[in-house]
């Protein structure tokens, strides 16, 4: 007889169930689904320790499959994001993947860069996998996507973007920008310009908003030609930074809406030779990994994603109570690439 022959007469070792546990750890099968649950608060009683244990002991595993057709749903989540190239989008996903297996759900992405039609396309393929519902940080403020949503009664929850209306998690974009703009304020800046992100953007518009409010409180001046919108992304900052640094009177300090522009203007910087720190101050926003390694680490604002993505899949599984909004408060990180403008 050979090996496989032999395999295949062994008996089927027999997979325990709820009941199995049950009845070992002496107490009722809704006893032992309670426990079990992942999407519940974890009880420490000792009898729930007594039922993981004998669970354990049993090599009990829960069926994902038999309970989802038992509560009518799958267990999985849908995340939407522009892209994973980009560090924010990418740093939320695993956030929010995190945030879902805590509760015993497992999340699934999709992309869509910035066209409304492959963002809706994406949407009704993830609807199409049955998904417990959505969470986006693709919103537009011009998209009708959210409303479409809305009216069918489609569980979601955007992140990071709003359209002010649909339930989301953001960051408080307007502090950020403010904090940003007042901490080269205080250092002495007078001449400081913008690196904006696209217009149709709630957390660019908002970063905007807060550079805006720091320039009037100090009563500066707001210089039209060195402040810009742009997409997020580096190629765009060395762009815009190229426009603004090649000007014969040009700012002493820079605030980009995110890290990925302030690297752009980096680039640009250097190809003017300018030294960042000293000839140009500059701060970025969303403090991803890289840059407190850069060769002159970046000031950045940092908004916790850890927090943003817990809120947003707590809201998404608990809509009885959602608020309308959850903001996370943002911080500034000060590092090399601010200083006093020269005199």
């Amino acid at each position: 007889m050979d090996q496989d022959s032999e395999l295949n007469d062994l008996p089927e070792k027999k997979l325990a169930t709820m009941r199995d546990v049950a009845r070992a750890a002496g107490v009722s099968v809704s006893t032992v689904s309670r426990v079990l649950d992942e999407r519940l608060p974890t009880s420490r009683s000792a009898s729930a320790e007594k039922i993981r244990q004998v669970a354990r002991e049993l090599g009990y595993r829960r069926d994902y499959v038999a309970s989802s057709l038992r509560r009518g749903d799958t267990g999985t989540l849908g995340v939407l994001v522009p892209r994973l190239t980009d560090a924010v989008t990418a740093m939320l996903f695993e956030e929010i993947a995190r945030a879902a297996a805590r509760r015993g759900y497992f999340a699934i992405v999709a992309t869509c860069g910035d066209s409304k039609e492959q963002e809706k396309k994406a949407v009704e393929s993830l609807l199409d996998r049955r998904v417990d519902g959505l969470i986006m940080s693709t919103c537009r403020l011009d998209d009708p996507l959210p409303q479409t949503l809305r009216e069918r009664d489609i569980p979601h929850v955007l992140a990071l973007r709003t359209d002010g209306s649909s339930p989301s998690s953001v960051g408080d974009d307007e502090l950020g920008g403010y904090l940003a703009t007042r901490h080269l304020i205080d250092l002495g800046h007078r001449d400081i310009g913008l690196i904006g992100g696209p217009d149709f953007a709630s957390n660019a518009l908002n970063r905007r908003k807060g550079y805006e409010q720091a320039m009037r409180e100090a009563g500066l001046k707001i210089e039209a030609e060195w402040c810009c919108h742009s997409d997020f992304n580096i190629a765009s900052g060395e762009q815009q930074g190229m426009k603004i640094l090649s000007q014969r009177h040009r700012p002493s300090a820079l605030f980009a809406v995110n890290d990925e522009l302030a690297i752009g203007v980096l680039a640009a910087a250097h190809q003017q030779g300018l030294i960042i720190g000293e000839d140009l101050s500059l701060v970025g926003y969303n403090d991803i990994p890289l840059v407190s390694r850069l060769p002159v680490a970046l000031t950045s604002v940092r908004t916790p994603l850890e927090h943003i993505a817990s809120d947003a899949v707590d809201m998404l599984l608990n809509p009885e109570l959602n608020k309308n909004m959850r903001i996370t408060t943002p911080s500034l990180i000060p590092r090399k690439s601010t200083s006093s403008p020269r005199k």
